[in-house]
């Protein structure tokens, strides 16, 4: 049986995200399975330039080719994303239904018989599960986030509130409807099965890091300790990410203005763009934290070069937010030889770093414990250094491109009923 798989997405290259390497990781093991890809987006505006954006509305972008040709990815007009809320929600209503059209209607959809549905945004398990009624695709679903937990957790909604209850209505309508449901933890499994989901159509795959794209960089040999005047002498704690508004970017840049008086060789650098950027650089500005640097999202060939820019990384939220997640970066930390200083929600994450020694968990919100735990690895460098290294170890035993690939191309199987080699 030939598979061609139909992905409709609300982002695609060349557009920027902290975790985009995984769909494209993941599309280039579906391609060398020899299966077939039609990937319907709007043009792209996250993440990149004016000139990049008008580059890819041309008509040549309309159904560009990739990997060999396995992958055609096919573009239709939409405005930009934007920071007004409004707009971008209106934004992601158009899409949604500029989608559910192309994945009924396109006859390169047509050709398709089964459909893979990534769930940022929101909305999306909707359109997989609305295209599934109307054409009888298989329908699988990749659940990175768990809507409408997260908008209670980042406090756009109240538990039993009308949002609530309308995300629950669209998730449930999701679940029933969707084949298989990859979930990226434990957590985010048991948290579906609560709600009624069977666990024979959930399948746990961890996000992966490609262990040799993000490797240890020296930091006499990292490019961007020069290419952005950073101090090769101090200790850095280094963020790479979204910088929204669930990051608890408040309580870091408090922490760094305590520690520029107590420890001043102790530096943060911020790596990335989000909402919440300008606000950050307004209260660095006006706090005078000349400990802190910020710089933007790099280019994924430089990804070993940005999480090799501290001594220790950092994965960190507001109270309530992760709750049923583990941050991808976590692994591309850790694949860096770095330790993980986390101040998160108690849940696998804390398992993993204490059971497996490779960081340091604190309680999300703890500020003072959170600062200690810097502190920590400031004064004691070969424990930081066996954190490191612990890190790597767990991720060239556990997390490896080949074996989170491997277990995507396995779910496309079995749905559409080839049988393992």
């Amino acid at each position: 049986m030939d598979v061609k798989i139909l992905i409709l997405a609300g982002y695609a290259y060349p557009e920027h995200a902290a975790s985009s390497y995984l769909s494209m990781n993941r599309n280039q093991a579906f391609a060398e399975e020899n299966f077939k890809i039609n990937l319907f987006t709007p043009t792209p505006c996250r993440g990149i330039s004016n000139e990049i954006r008008e580059q890819y509305c041309k008509p040549e972008y309309r159904h560009e080719k990739r990997l060999n040709g396995a992958m055609i990815i096919h573009r239709f007009s939409m405005y930009s994303e934007g920071k007004n809320p409004i707009f971008r929600a209106i934004r992601y209503g158009l899409c949604g239904m500029a989608l559910i059209y192309k994945g009924i209607f396109s006859k390169y959809a047509k050709e398709c018989n089964i459909m893979f549905i990534p769930s940022t945004p929101p909305i999306q398990g909707v359109i997989g599960a609305c295209v599934k009624k109307f054409s009888g695709k298989k329908f699988v679903y990749n659940l990175q986030d768990i809507f409408p937990d997260s908008l209670v957790g980042t406090g756009l909604a109240k538990k039993d509130g009308i949002i609530w209850k309308i995300g629950r209505i669209i998730e449930n309508f999701t679940y029933k409807h969707a084949d298989k449901i990859i979930v990226i933890s434990e957590d985010f499994k048991k948290n579906i099965m609560a709600k009624g989901v069977p666990e024979d159509k959930i399948v746990v795959v961890y996000n992966w890091v490609d262990q040799n794209a993000v490797v240890d960089i020296p930091r006499e040999k990292n490019k961007l300790f020069d290419k952005y005047s950073i101090d090769r002498e101090k200790f850095y704690i280094e963020y790479s990410g979204n910088i929204g508004l669930t990051q608890n970017m408040d309580m870091l840049l408090e922490v760094m203005k305590e520690l520029k008086t107590t420890h001043p060789d102790i530096g943060l650098v911020l790596v990335g763009e989000g909402a919440y950027k300008a606000q950050v650089e307004e209260i660095v500005k006006r706090d005078g934290l000349t400990n802190v640097t910020m710089i933007p999202f790099q280019p994924y060939e430089d990804i070993s070069h940005v999480f090799s820019l501290g001594d220790a990384g950092l994965v960190i939220s507001k109270p309530g937010v992760g709750a049923n997640s583990v941050p991808s970066k976590t692994w591309s930390i850790m694949s860096a030889s770095r330790p993980v200083l986390a101040n998160f929600d108690e849940n696998e994450l804390k398992d993993i770093l204490v059971g497996n020694e490779c960081g340091i968990f604190t309680k999300a919100g703890d500020k003072e414990a959170f600062k200690q735990s810097v502190i920590r690895l400031y004064e004691n460098r070969s424990l930081c250094k066996k954190y490191g290294s612990n890190g790597r170890l767990f991720v060239m035993d556990n997390l490896t491109r080949e074996v989170g690939t491997q277990k995507y191309v396995d779910v496309i199987k079995d749905v559409c009923g080839i049988k393992a080699k």
